[in-house]
């Protein structure tokens, strides 16, 4: 075999064991959002019962830093080399032989478990993403999907809230809380909101019964006889939150256990509220939106390769809304 043909062989066989690569923002150590990097990796294969979604957004959330610092590695089942990212839209690439819901071409949203968003590509299972809302563009359906299902669970499958209720909700401008009070609003409930000055134009704007600035005013002077609190603050937010509640009402807090002595001292419930993947909940926060009782909250859209400045943003926890990553271009069709 004439040498030039067996190195050209050689090379085609080579480049056939390539993996295909990606651009990613990856941790190989937990820590400050400067253990970040912006770097190639290779594209992750679908098993099959995944899809490989194009990643056209993904939003940054609270709840990130305290995941890339490994405090919470354990609960949450992460490990290293970490890529995160807990909000994606994108479009099904590949499907695995076992996915049935979702076919190449399919625009999606939704809420990754483990991760993997701030990517050119990431893997799914079915039960993990939904149709995109048809109203929105790409980078507005990234802001929604861990938000508005932490408070759609929250509100609707824990507190059961109904019309003609009343929920306190602290800190309404942020992710979850601009997506609860909307929420709130669509099942019928009386909405009292917190918020900084610099944000009190917001939940007016989401129409909350009573806006509270919680730099100016207690809450607790304002907000009598709740059906429930909704909580994402902790500390003395939710000490001073038993007290508004109302005799068999609810205290749900993201960030905390509620204190079962002050639970039972004055007979109401409690709850630590946390977020799982489900596309049945996605699919009905779709349809809330494509029908305008919903709307994102994007504050800012920044490119993937800004992630370290975008997680800074996060560690404040006084985030208007959501910050948005864009991975690649809207995609036209």
């Amino acid at each position: 075999m004439p040498y030039r043909l067996l190195a050209f062989l050689v090379i085609l066989a080579a480049r056939a064991d390539e993996k295909p690569m990606m651009k990613a923002v990856v941790a190989h150590e937990y820590g400050a959002p400067e253990v970040l990097k912006f770097e190639d990796v290779p594209r992750p294969e679908p098993k099959e019962d995944e899809a490989l979604v194009r990643v056209i957004a993904s939003a940054v959330n609270p709840a990130d830093p305290l995941t890339l610092s490994g405090k919470y590695a354990r609960e949450f089942g992460t490990h290293l080399p970490l890529i995160p990212g807990y909000d994606i839209a994108g479009v099904v690439e590949k499907t695995g032989r076992k996915v049935t819901k979702l076919k190449v071409g399919d625009a999606v949203y939704g809420y990754p478990t483990f991760g993997g968003g701030w990517a050119e590509y990431v893997t799914v299972k079915e039960w993990e993403v939904a149709a995109k809302p048809k109203s929105l563009n790409f980078a507005e359906a990234a802001a929604v999907p861990m938000g508005a299902l932490t408070a759609w669970q929250a509100l609707v499958d824990v507190a059961q809230l109904n019309a003609g209720q009343t929920i306190l909700i602290h800190g309404g401008s942020g992710g979850v809380g601009s997506f609860a009070v909307q929420i709130a609003k669509a099942r019928g409930a009386r909405v009292i909101a917190t918020a900084s000055t610099a944000n009190q134009d917001l939940i007016k704007q989401l129409e909350v019964d009573v806006a509270i600035d919680y730099t100016k005013t207690k809450f607790e002077d304002m907000a009598k006889d709740v059906d429930a609190v909704l909580d994402p603050v902790g500390r003395d937010t939710l000490a001073r939150s038993y007290g508004v509640v109302k005799k068999g009402g609810i205290v749900m807090s993201l960030v905390a256990r509620p204190d079962p002595v002050e639970l039972e001292k004055r007979g109401i419930r409690g709850a630590a509220i946390s977020v799982h993947a489900d596309a049945e909940d996605l699919a009905e926060i779709a349809r809330l939106i494509d029908t305008r009782k919903i709307k994102p909250v994007v504050t800012q859209v920044l490119p993937l390769s800004e992630a370290i400045a975008a997680q800074r943003q996060a560690e404040t926890h006084h985030t208007r809304g959501k910050v948005v990553l864009r991975i690649a271009d809207e995609p036209k069709n």
